[in-house]
């Protein structure tokens, strides 16, 4: 047995319902491994969980994400040693901890050339990236792609990997400054959202040619007009919601629209299996040692900096993935 500190929530609302604890941690169990983490990844449904827009039970921990050193294991886990680097994206929430005991099943080895850092900063959103371009609608080359939230840690990934794979990228960012983060990202063209004009600015920028797929993490301030982005018989896929719940509509509408497909994916169901997750994992890495995936971190916080690391996130402040250190 041993202690560890670790965020805990005993109420949902705001930044300041987060709190650092210090906790016992048991010797793992059978299938279990032990880790010392050294990099914990931020993503935003930690803020919708935080919330309680996503119900968790009360108290919880929070976190998806980290990279850590196996420094015990459990009865009956034979593919990983103690010593060994690791990173996981779906062990339960608690990610936001010193140390912590995770199904052994859950967890990748990390390849020599990939830091803990980058690692943490990366995974979640690769794996993200890797079943939206790969899985939901396989870009080809070709494709005309329209990327939302261009320059956030998810969306700088998506714009590389789909250029990568020979499509023509065009992201929005909520703002010029973000606008020249995403066209640093690979975006062939780059427009600013909250423009009035936004949707025309993006179909200009491809000679009119509307996408095969937008990909829509922002939802309320952005959903509507990625109808009018994607080209007859495309696809929206929404993904996130940064900006609140997108708006309702009449299923007739997408007739209407010229066809088209929508779908609400989540990278959970895609690697439920863990011959699955380990097979998309080695894509992602594959993609990062290609260079057609980057770590791009923007910002690092403290464990004892989550709120300011959460207000940041909300306030849409950030350019890059977050990463925290225990």
């Amino acid at each position: 047995m041993t202690t560890a500190r670790a965020i805990r929530l005993t109420e949902f609302g705001g930044p300041e319902v987060m709190h650092l604890d210090t906790a016992e941690v048991p010797a793992p169990a059978a299938g279990e491994v032990q880790l010392r983490q050294t990099a914990i990844g931020f993503n935003f449904i930690d803020v919708y969980q935080r919330m309680g827009r996503y119900p968790l039970p009360s108290p919880t921990g929070l976190g998806h994400e980290a990279a850590g050193v196996v420094d015990a294991v459990g009865a009956g886990v034979t593919d990983l040693k103690v010593g060994d680097r690791v990173v996981y994206m779906n062990a339960g929430v608690g990610a936001y901890a010193e140390r912590r005991n995770v199904p052994a099943d859950k967890l990748v080895l990390l390849p020599a050339g990939i830091t803990d850092e980058d690692a943490a900063a990366v995974f979640f959103k690769a794996m993200t990236a890797q079943f939206l371009v790969k899985k939901t609608y396989h870009v080809q080359p070709g494709d005309i792609v329209v990327v939302h939230a261009a320059a956030g840690g998810v969306g700088q990934i998506l714009c590389r990997w789909a250029k990568a794979l020979g499509a023509t990228v065009i992201g929005t960012a909520g703002s010029a400054a973000k606008c020249e983060v995403a066209r640093a990202a690979g975006c062939d063209a780059a427009v600013d959202y909250t423009q009035a004009d936004w949707v025309a600015q993006v179909v200009a920028a491809t000679g009119g040619r509307k996408a095969r797929v937008v990909y829509d993490s922002v939802a309320k301030d952005t959903f509507l007009g990625s109808l009018d982005c994607t080209a007859p018989f495309g696809m929206v896929v929404l993904f996130g919601g940064a900006s609140g719940p997108a708006p309702l509509i009449e299923p007739e509408l997408l007739n209407k629209k010229g066809c088209l497909f929508l779908t609400r994916p989540s990278v959970f169901p895609h690697n439920a299996d863990t011959a699955t997750f380990r097979a998309n994992a080695k894509d992602v890495f594959d993609a990062m040692a290609s260079g057609a995936v980057r770590a791009s971190i923007g910002a690092r916080f403290r464990l004892d900096q989550v709120a300011d690391a959460h207000r940041m996130a909300e306030a849409r402040a950030n350019a890059g993935a977050i990463v925290m250190t225990p």
